[in-house]
């Protein structure tokens, strides 16, 4: 530790670091515009010059070491004059057009213009022009003759994206960020690059010129996408959701979120949303209210557990609904007399796992791995804040291995990448397998053939401390899940590595924990699309985009004589007879469950679109109406409380003994006859499908191609 005196205050602070990092933890505010806590060090902006004693000159905070001893003024007339000087020339070329800019109110340089510029110029030359550039759908650079070269949106895609898509050309004056050659800002995480911009140059094009900062509410949530649970700010304005921003939680998602996570709040406010129940009667669909389509439901569910008894009916749910809705989806078929209700619909496999299958390490941890392998994971698109993450661990040496179908980048370094087709990824696991039993001198678990690959990865799991295994969605969804799981699990007590599985939804956990899963004797998700039951309730998907049967679903659907949707969205239209609108996670109140067991509630932050209800009422007076005991719940909070099992609402965590991903599962080499089924990134569920500006991203066009090429080579 280095002692130092800054303000007239001592301070200890690590060695090696900056006055910047020192002024940080006295609490002193040193202004900077380039210097960011999660990216390097550029020194570019020269605003947080500060007066170190014996040094002649200002000295910029950030980039200037800690010495034993060292006397730092921010406050001194050396330090004020030097930082009112770059201003001015900060402020030389910047428009005048504040009013009418994005990042009014939020804006970095308005705030510090107000405090260290001056009232007149003594420039008299005409401002630099900069010309627009078009870089996708996500981003706007229509102003960037705002940008005061901070390098800030450089530094992000290099360091935390890992696509360098922006960088700066030309000099002096003539100096500009650009993509160079024309190309797209196409990063899953491009949206941060808006966050830490300090200035109006990159802005949201979805949201442009609809709000001014002031205008809007903010309140928490948490992203309804992916397994990772980042927090959220929802940004509101006359009961409308205008923007999603990150909320920083260090131990989820640090202070970024991903595009999906950012912008498919379009989808809420779009032409798409159910407002109104709706039944179709005679072939055309007819809107009703409430009391007549849940006695519909109600009556039609009655007389088909008479007709065929209560294992015709059936439930299959969405891990991207909430805690509260999965318990009571489950109670009510449990009540109905029905074991038949499942979450796992892009399954391939179902087989009797003992606890929950979760990600076997916490989320920060991952930042600090020193050995990864991943298995069956386009790890980049399906989870990119988990991406980050081991990014940033290959900065500081972590060795990442991949066992996947398709060789892309990863926007990060491989150090052992082994490409072969889904149907063998047991047999290489087994390879592995070998190699290590090899190492060790102990029996292997599978016939395997440990190749210079299998070793390399195998010896590369054997050495550093902290490491784990991580099984994707293609692995999940996989026709030999559970022997790939058995696999990892033995490879990784041999090692010493955690092993879990990335989850694939917002409540992948949570449905789990729930009991969204069949009981003794019912039928799996598989079974339910293919036409078994009489009356299906889907609760919150869209089984032609959500599950493994894809559009063969909706001949399966159409076997049945009662198909009844709850969804925020008008779905499912071709093969069901009562459409309910239930809340989308913005109108509704609810817990998520994430991919390591954080429990995470969040209250609705805008009232229901038109007659929308949230999905835990609808299920709640069905089952009353239905006359099943135990659903006198009058609040979310309750169902939590009551039913989930959670001793308590501060709870965070999911116990350990919950979380269990062991399993006795005889192990299959054989090779698999069908492909696991896994969702693009702007494809995951019903609210990011219908995002306008995510579906004209590159992402999402070239996921569109290559499925209307499979069903040209299908056909």
């Amino acid at each position: 530790m280095v002692e130092i005196e800054l303000d007239g205050k001592k301070v200890d602070i690590v060695e090696g670091s900056m006055i910047m990092h020192a002024a940080d933890k006295a609490g002193t505010y040193i202004p900077h515009f380039c210097y960011h806590k999660k990216l390097s060090i550029a020194a570019n902006c020269r605003m947080c010059l500060v007066d170190v004693e014996k040094m002649p000159k200002p000295m910029p905070a950030c980039a200037t070491p800690v010495t034993q001893g060292m006397i730092v003024r921010t406050k001194s007339d050396k330090a004020i004059k030097a930082q009112k000087s770059v201003m001015e020339f900060l402020l030389i070329n910047h428009p005048l057009d504040c009013p009418i800019c994005d990042q009014g109110g939020e804006c970095q340089l308005q705030d510090l213009a107000v405090g260290y510029g001056a009232s007149s110029s003594r420039y008299e030359e005409e401002k630099r022009v900069v010309a627009i550039k078009d870089v996708g759908p996500l981003i706007s650079m229509q102003e960037m003759s705002r940008c005061i070269h901070c390098t800030r949106c450089v530094r992000f895609g290099q360091e935390v994206a890992g696509v360098m898509e922006l960088g700066m050309s030309h000099r002096g004056e003539h100096a500009e960020i650009e993509t160079f050659v024309g190309n797209s800002v196409d990063s899953e995480l491009s949206g941060n690059m808006i966050d830490i911009c300090p200035v109006g140059a990159l802005t949201s094009k979805p949201f442009r010129y609809s709000a001014r900062t002031w205008e809007l509410s903010r309140r928490k949530s948490v992203s309804p996408h992916d397994s990772t649970g980042a927090n959220l700010i929802v940004q509101v304005k006359n009961n409308k959701v205008m923007r999603v921003v990150p909320l920083e939680n260090e131990d989820v998602n640090e202070c970024w979120i991903a595009d999906r996570d950012r912008f498919s709040y379009e989808a809420l406010n779009g032409d798409e949303r159910l407002t109104a129940p709706m039944l179709k009667q005679g072939g055309v669909w007819k809107s009703v209210d409430w009391q007549t389509a849940l006695e519909y439901v109600a009556n039609g569910l009655k007389q088909i557990k008479a007709d065929h008894g209560a294992g015709a009916l059936g439930a299959l749910v969405s891990p991207h609904s909430t805690l509260e809705e999965l318990t009571l989806a489950s109670a009510l078929m449990r009540g109905l007399g029905s074991s038949n209700i499942d979450y796992r619909l892009r399954n391939a496999e179902f087989p009797a796992v003992e606890g929950v299958l979760y990600l076997g390490t916490s989320v920060a941890s991952l930042t600090d791995l020193q050995r990864v392998l991943v298995v069956g994971s386009s790890l980049r698109k399906d989870h990119p804040l988990f991406a980050q993450r081991i990014r940033q661990a290959t900065r500081k040496g972590c060795a990442v291995s991949a066992i996947h179908s398709i060789a892309e980048d990863w926007a990060m370094p491989l150090s052992r990448d082994m490409v072969c087709d889904s149907s063998t990824w047991p047999q290489a696991l087994a390879d592995i397998a070998a190699a290590v039993a090899s190492e060790k001198g102990v029996a292997s678990p599978a016939k395997g053939n440990a190749t210079d690959l299998a070793k390399s990865i195998a010896q590369s799991l054997l050495g550093g401390e902290r490491k784990a295994i991580l099984l994707g969605n293609a692995a999940a969804h996989h026709p030999k899940a559970s022997s790939l799981l058995a696999l990892a699990n033995w490879i990784g007590a041999q090692t010493g590595a955690s092993v879990g599985y990335l989850t694939e939804a917002a409540n992948t956990v949570g449905a789990q924990l729930a009991g969204a899963l069949p009981g003794q004797g019912g039928l799996n998700a598989a079974q339910m699309l293919g036409g078994a039951l009489k009356a299906v309730l889907l609760l919150n998907n869209e089984p032609e985009f959500d599950s493994a049967a894809g559009a063969a679903s909706k001949a399966g659907l159409s076997k049945a004589q009662m198909v009844v949707t709850l969804s925020p969205f008008k779905s499912n239209m071709t093969f069901s007879d009562v459409l309910l609108p239930i809340a989308p996670f913005t109108e509704t109140s609810g817990t998520f469950v994430n991919a390591e067991g954080r429990v995470q509630s969040f209250h609705a932050v805008v009232k229901p679109l038109g007659e929308t209800r949230p999905a835990w009422k609808v299920l709640r007076v069905l089952a009353n109406l239905m006359e099943v005991p135990g659903f006198d719940f009058e609040s979310s909070q309750e169902v939590l409380n009551k039913v989930c099992g959670l001793p308590t609402a501060e709870q965070t965590h999911l116990s350990a003994e919950m979380l269990n991903n062991a399993t006795k599962a005889a192990i299959d080499l054989t090779p698999a006859t069908s492909a696991p089924v896994v969702a693009s990134i702007y494809a995951l569920d019903g609210t990011v499908r219908r995002a306008t500006s995510l579906q004209l991203t590159a992402d999402a066009r070239s996921a569109k191609v290559g499925q209307q090429a499979a069903k040209e080579i299908a056909a």
